[in-house]
């Protein structure tokens, strides 16, 4: 049923930033309003970041009011929280293709719009970004100011921290919103808005921070413990000067980040009188203005299409548990027989399925914020002290700590489990989130053993497995989404490391995968048998060790071998191509093909979609077979034979 859309006669007169700027502060608050209505109807279409989006409204409004964007570089950290700024910067007639195949990314991306000066999906980059475009900017390329805006949870990463010293010993003028939803002040009204407003428009830049520290003695009692609270969160200690005045930036804030009457006269004052770095700081409410999303347990962080009216998100069909949930649940029967296992992630614990340990044994998971190099480390320490530590990290966001699994983890052998979610395309996230590389990475070093589950029930066994290995590091991954619907055992069991599994035998094509692509594998060689091509069907379990007992058997005994993988090239069909071309196999001839990951990124859309622009669909490797062993193919559809 389609949904009746919101009555925005303002947010309908802007085609870009430009028309902000003609009209009066009253209507651009009311602007804020229709935006903020037409980012829920349009979310509750399409799904995606909401309370994000919902909680920047104001500040994605005052900003292109103030500043001369695209010409001035406006760069949002992490990017889910882009949706105002989308509509804002005429892209709101394609705002219900959020996320979807063709549509518009989730996140900032450079070649969707000049708005875009710099694409984000994992945090902490932009006061970097802003700082190379201020560079740039003071070389006489053609662009203006910079402006990151960087919320509480990103500025405690430590490469918002690096960047923040080299900025403020630059000196440059360049301007970081701390959009700060950790908490928030009770918002001013009445004559003390004005009064502060009056303050902020009128007074030097370098006065703002006494200002609003009077402003924050007048208040009463209640609300004044409230906005010493926000400011202690930058200050650190009541008395002295905050953490960013040490690095070199001026300090401006609190406020708050959704009252027009002070965004427009600070972001005015900054943007007239800065000469140096300025840092302005934003109190913000994820959800704010949607009750559904404000009051839920992750302020609607990630939401599937919803009802408007009630905030009720559409059910996902019944069916078999997510591999997350089914690793979560693993790890913590596990962790129930053995009390050295501890968990880590890095600010994901739902994400990653940890919080289902964390309900049982919360003493032994540490949900370390937005810092997966320190995550690593952290691991590696507690194994280096005798206990099982399981690093569960997304395959996209371990590529931030790589350097601490190459020098802190492998180069010492210490036994960190390394639990990889998200490994293969992910859907509606699309290339940013992608788990395509982590095969090539981990396998490239020394002593790492690397896993993937063809099933979720393999995942319970890699769990058992991970567990039981204390000679080095181990990595298992897995993927998004839904399991294929396999009985899961009462108990994981220890795989022997590096031994791989026969599921079929057959004596023309032998298919060798290795993780969740599996059941596509089953598909393709169901459509080979029944064109007469004898297929075997092998499932790898290990990309590090290999089974070169088992590759041996299929390269010899097969007019062909095809690997099969969800991850990048350079990743198991190269570790197999080495090994055998080490073991003399091409000497004989053999026929063997790869199939990978093209050599590109691939856009949103459904994960089968996805897999289809790959070429990994179950026709995409029946074809592959059939051509390596010299067959035509026959019209045999796929539903004919299961």
């Amino acid at each position: 049923m389609q949904q009746t859309r919101p009555h925005t006669p303002i947010l309908d007169r802007v085609a870009g930033p430009q028309d902000l700027r003609q009209m009066p502060d009253e209507d651009l608050a009311a602007l804020a309003d229709e935006l903020r209505a037409e980012v829920i109807s349009a979310v509750s279409e399409t799904g995606g970041h909401l309370g994000s989006s919902l909680g920047v409204v104001e500040l994605a409004v005052a900003i292109h009011s103030v500043f001369n964007t695209p010409m001035d570089k406006l760069v949002w950290d992490v990017g889910h929280q882009c949706y105002p700024h989308k509509i804002l910067t005429g892209r709101r007639d394609r705002i219900r293709t959020l996320r979807q195949k063709d549509g518009l990314s989730g996140f900032t991306k450079r070649k969707e719009s000049e708005y875009d000066p710099f694409g984000a999906a994992h945090s902490s980059t932009s006061i970097s970004a802003a700082l190379g475009f201020t560079v740039g900017r003071d070389m006489g390329r053609p662009t203006g100011d910079a402006i990151a805006v960087i919320g509480d949870g990103s500025i405690s990463a430590g490469m918002a921290y690096e960047a923040m010293n080299n900025a403020g010993a630059e000196g440059r003028r360049m301007f970081v919103i701390l959009n700060d939803n950790e908490m928030s002040i009770a918002p001013p009204v009445g004559a003390m808005s004005s009064y502060l407003s009056g303050l902020y428009a009128n007074e030097p830049l370098a006065r703002v921070k006494s200002l609003a520290e009077g402003f924050e003695a007048a208040l009463p009692a209640p609300m004044r413990e409230g906005a010493k609270r926000a400011r202690q969160l930058v200050t650190g200690v009541s008395q002295s000067g905050t953490l960013f005045e040490e690095l070199g930036f001026e300090y401006v804030g609190p406020i708050n980040g959704h009252d027009m009457g002070q965004l427009l006269p600070v972001l005015r004052a900054a943007r007239t009188r800065a000469t140096g770095p300025v840092l302005i700081h934003v109190c913000t409410v994820k959800g704010k203005g949607y009750a559904p999303a404000e009051t839920s347990a992750d302020c609607g962080h990630g939401v599937s299409k919803f009802d408007p009216e009630t905030g009720v998100q559409a059910k996902k069909a019944g069916g078999a548990p997510s591999y997350t949930s089914v690793f979560g649940k693993a790890l913590t029967d596990e962790a129930a027989r053995d009390p050295n296992i501890v968990a880590v992630t890095a600010a994901m614990p739902s994400g990653t399925g940890v919080n289902v340990m964390a309900e049982r044994f919360p003493n032994r998971v540490f949900d370390v914020g937005i810092a997966e190099q320190h995550a690593v480390t952290f691991a590696a320490g507690m194994a280096a002290s005798g206990l099982r530590p399981f690093c569960a990290i997304y395959s996209t966001f371990l590529q931030r700590g790589y350097d601490q699994v190459v020098h802190d983890v492998a180069l010492q052998g210490l036994p960190v489990r390394f639990a990889i979610d998200r490994a293969g395309l992910v859907g509606a996230d699309g290339p940013t989130h992608a788990g395509a590389f982590d095969v090539g990475y981990l396998g490239a070093l020394p002593g790492m053993v690397c896993m993937a589950a063809a099933d979720e029930a393999e995942l319970t066994h890699m769990v058992a497995t991970a567990a039981a290995h204390d000679a080095g590091p181990i990595a298992f991954r897995y993927p998004r989404g839904a399991g294929t619907g396999v009985a899961l055992p009462e108990r994981g069991e220890v795989l022997e490391i590096g031994k791989g599994r026969v599921l079929q035998e057959g004596g023309d094509v032998a298919i060798l995968s290795y993780g969740a692509h599996l059941a596509e594998c089953r598909a393709a060689a169901a459509v080979l048998e029944a064109e007469g091509v004898s297929v075997t069907l092998a499932d790898a379990r290990f990309a590090k060790p290999l089974d070169m007992d088992l590759i041996r058997q299929l390269a010899r005994h097969h007019r062909a071998l095809i690997t099969v993988e969800e991850g990048a090239m350079g990743g198991f069909g190269a570790m197999v191509l080495q090994a055998l071309a080490a073991d003399g196999a091409f000497d004989r001839g053999l026929a063997i093909r790869t199939m990978h990951l093209p050599d590109r990124y691939i856009d949103q859309a459904s994960p089968d979609d996805m897999y289809a622009d790959a070429g990994l669909t179950a026709a995409d490797i029946a074809a592959t077979a059939r051509a390596a062993v010299g067959r035509a193919a026959k019209v045999v559809p796929l539903n004919a034979v299961g």
